[in-house]
């Protein structure tokens, strides 16, 4: 499982080190690659342990192929997704497209989500929490005891 948040590097050809934990995480499985896509909605990115993704690819393959929002999610998620392995010092390498999507340049921060991670620059993680109001962050609180979390 991913957990924490982690700040990291990117360089100029768009390698990040995965932090430690996460690659901890990879070993105890079989299958060390990871699949990047762009998140909907969020400039960042969506990363999966290969067998994470596969499983959801299973559960899409599950629903109406003619659904349109299925058909949407196809187009924009699974289409995006590209595998990445690590190389020897721990790093994977971001293509240029996806690096654009979640404006990646100099410090980007991992954030782990249980099954999948998240890749932020920096700078819009920041952005982005500095407009969550505290009643934002108690409505979110509200509606997950509503879920029974």
């Amino acid at each position: 499982m991913f957990r924490g948040h982690f700040e990291h590097a990117i360089d100029d050809k768009g390698r990040t080190s995965l932090p430690a934990r996460f690659r901890d995480v990879l070993a105890s499985g079989s299958d060390p690659r990871l699949v990047v896509t762009p998140a909907l909605g969020d400039p960042c990115l969506d990363v999966y342990p290969l067998k994470a993704w596969e499983e959801l690819e299973a559960k899409l393959a599950q629903l109406n192929a003619f659904d349109a929002q299925v058909i949407e999610f196809r187009r924009f998620y699974v289409s995006a997704a590209v595998e990445c392995e690590l190389d020897k010092q721990g790093r994977i390498l971001v293509p240029p497209n996806l690096r654009e999507h979640a404006g990646l340049s100099k410090n980007v921060l991992w954030l782990g989500h249980g099954q999948k991670a998240e890749l932020w620059s920096r700078e819009q993680w920041e952005a982005m929490s500095r407009q969550k109001s505290a009643a934002d962050l108690r409505d979110l609180r509200a509606a997950m005891g509503k879920l029974g979390l």
